[in-house]
């Protein structure tokens, strides 16, 4: 089999065929792609050091993505880009090429066309690629382009029986330094790279690895449902659960205590921050790793689902100087998401905006952000108190816990600073209740409180494939809507396409009830009035309900009614 030549090397060769007018070299290529020239040669000094290649350092560096890569040098080389539905369902036989040398040079053999090998190749100008499978099959090279990550799955896939269940095999739970050795073996790495970026390009919010007796059960959260996927082998538990603490920083050591972590790495061109959790079970480790993809984080009230009167009264109530905002809901139902676009609507230089988190999901330009940490004392209480005397115009508390932490926030929004928190309560309304049952003085809460938003994710029907249809009375009396006969009750129901997978459903979105703390309200706050009294007030002066706007969203076939009946089931 060949053997891969330095970095120089290659680049001697590309640069004696692109002066000969051949082809034109890969820097060439990736700055006709728009790479900017400190860009290019941070990748080249990259490449130097560690003998990588070229094509993968850009990518893994996020310099340009994967896909980006492939339609440049696809224009350049006036090359197919092959997608991986056109990839075979069985390896291609070829002798003396090993499946590290398939994945160091991204190279996929196809099929055989007329007397030449076809293969797709992340770079079409790897010159040791090319030779190397042509010498191997003996058979001249037929070059198409492939994006990366797809071919590193597809040999994956066609090839998984070479070296992965070998090393399962030799897994040893008990000896430490074997394990560490394993986790830094390719087949370990690839594995976990690869499930991750399976759960990036499923749009999944969250990674579930839950040991059994007999395997590794994989599930990924994807629109707010958990969705069953392959399993990896017994032997592979520990393996991957230690790789994956090994890039959060966790001790690899510890398997009797929960641990919390965070690591940072390049899916598909851009940065993807997980959030890791690991904790104790019967057969080894569980594992959750929350991504946080900043490049789909949407910090527009319209993209969350606020519609344009709810919006312009959201904004009302954070334009004023001072007070408390609150957002109200359950576990993942969006309330940081909705936090962080009203802190980036009131961003400015002229404003100095803090938050207290646990923990922080996102960096925010221009904003001091601080994680709390109860092991040493730092609670959301002494920070808050702390952070006072940083003179803030903005403070965003995470969330309000205990009565010392409310009543702290109380009276910095007397004293004239803006607070955004979240509570977790069913509705706006029990929010008022909640902050009295935590001992907060009616008078001091009537006067500081501006506005409270109770909200909940739906998943967003595919425009795609949804499909209008007369919905069944039983349900509209379900929902409290009045039937009004065929042709006036037409509603939408997922169907399922390619697009979403066959699920109906691509994305979630927000409903929301909003209440801004209005004379009659505070009226009510001073004689201690119940949570039902409250709604009653807040219906008689127009604000609407969670499921008012669900069913809003409904008929404009944004959502299903079985999911507001799901988020949104009681008056």
């Amino acid at each position: 089999m060949p053997s891969s030549t330095d970095p120089a090397q290659r680049h001697a060769r590309t640069s004696r065929e692109a002066a000969e007018g051949l082809i034109p070299d890969l820097p060439a290529v990736l700055r006709s792609a728009g790479l900017a020239d400190d860009s290019l040669a941070r990748a080249r000094l990259v490449e130097a050091e560690t003998g990588e290649t070229l094509e993968k350092i850009v990518t893994r560096l996020g310099l340009i993505s994967e896909d980006a890569l492939a339609r440049a040098l696809g224009a350049a080389l006036d090359l197919p880009v092959i997608e991986p539905e056109r990839f075979p369902t069985e390896a291609l036989a070829v002798p003396n090429i090993s499946q590290a040398f398939l994945h160091d040079r991204r190279a996929l053999p196809l099929w055989l066309d007329k007397g030449r090998v076809v293969v797709a190749l992340a770079n079409p100008l790897d010159h040791d690629a090319v030779s190397g499978l042509a010498f191997a099959t003996g058979h001249p090279v037929t070059r198409v382009i492939a994006r990366g990550g797809d071919i590193d799955a597809a040999i994956d896939r066609l090839y998984r029986a070479e070296p992965a269940d070998q090393v399962e095999d030799e897994i040893d739970d008990a000896d430490l330094e074997r394990l560490k050795d394993l986790v830094s073996d390719a087949p370990v790495i690839r594995a976990v790279n690869r499930l991750i970026a399976d759960a990036v390009d499923a749009r999944a919010s969250d990674i579930h690895l839950e040991p059994t007796d007999d395997r590794l059960a994989v599930r990924f959260r994807i629109d707010g449902m958990l969705r069953e996927m392959p399993a990896k082998p017994a032997a592979m538990r520990a393996p991957i659960v230690s790789r994956i603490k090994v890039m959060a920083n966790l001790n690899i050591a510890e398997r009797r205590l929960p641990q919390d972590g965070r690591l940072r790495l390049t899916v598909r061109g851009h940065e993807i921050d997980l959030r890791v959790a690991t904790a104790p079970s019967i057969h080894g480790e569980s594992v959750v790793m929350r991504i946080l993809d900043r490049s789909n984080l949407s910090l527009d009230p319209k993209t969350l689902g606020f519609d344009p009167d709810l919006e312009a009264q959201f904004l009302a109530a954070l334009a004023q100087p001072h007070g408390i905002m609150l957002v109200t809901g359950p576990t993942g139902s969006g309330k940081t998401t909705t936090l962080y676009a009203a802190l980036a609507h009131l961003n400015a230089p002229d404003r100095k905006l803090t938050t207290i988190e646990d923990p922080i999901e996102y960096r925010l330009p221009g904003v001091v952000q601080s994680q709390i940490n109860p092991t040493i004392g730092y609670t959301f209480s002494t920070a808050l108190r702390s952070f006072l005397r940083q003179d803030p115009d903005v403070m965003m508390v995470g969330e309000i816990r205990d009565t010392e932490t409310a009543q702290i926030a109380v009276q910095a929004a007397l004293t004239g600073h803006m607070i955004l928190s979240t509570l977790h309560t069913n509705t706006a309304a029990g929010a008022v209740t909640r902050l009295l049952d935590m001992g907060v003085e009616p008078f001091l809460l009537s006067s500081v409180l501006t506005g409270v938003l109770a909200q909940r994710l739906v998943r967003r029907l595919c425009p795609h494939c949804r499909e209008p249809y007369e919905a069944d009375p039983a349900l509209l009396e379900r929902l409290g809507i009045a039937h009004q006969g065929s042709g006036h009750d037409t509603f939408y129901r997922p169907v399922g396409c390619p697009r979403c997978k066959g699920s109906g459903y691509a994305g979630r979105m927000a409903v929301f009830e909003f209440i801004r703390i209005d004379r009659d309200i505070s009226a009510l706050i001073l004689r201690r009035a119940d949570t039902r009294a409250i709604a009653e007030q807040a219906a008689r002066a127009g604000y609407g309900t969670l499921r008012a706007d669900g069913i809003a969203k409904a008929r404009r076939g944004l959502t299903a009614l079985e999911e507001v009946l799901r988020v949104a089931s009681e008056d």
